[in-house]
């Protein structure tokens, strides 16, 4: 789920993947990056929650994703701007993946995705 949470930190806008260096272990961690974001995640159970902050700009987001089995995921939280957002993906076998949602923009998105694709 870890790498669930990162593309959606990168689809949505709301941090950098650049040069993150993290302490803690696959259940509770802590990273900062260069570019000012600090975010702690835990995992545990199926469920994988974020909470980061950027010192740079005071600005803080949140993201919880959920394993609900059978290949599906739902992910929801608050973006830097102070909006919500979701996004619900259902593995559809041989590398590809749909999903759905709402952006912190209030814009409908949904589509197919194939492995490599960030979302």
């Amino acid at each position: 789920m870890r790498s669930v949470a990162i593309s959606l930190f990168i689809a949505f806008g709301i941090g950098t993947a650049a040069s993150a260096s993290c302490i803690g272990d696959a259940s509770f961690r802590t990273c900062t990056d260069s570019s000012g974001n600090s975010y702690t995640t835990t995992d545990m159970g199926g469920i994988s929650t974020t909470y980061g902050h950027n010192s740079r700009t005071g600005s803080s987001w949140n993201s919880t994703t959920t394993d609900l089995g059978g290949g599906m995921t739902s992910t929801y939280g608050h973006a830097a701007n102070g909006n919500s957002w979701n996004s619900n993906s259902m593995d559809m076998g041989g590398g590809m993946r749909s999903y759905s949602g709402t952006d912190a923009r209030g814009n409908s998105f949904s589509g197919i995705s194939t492995d490599g694709d960030s979302r």
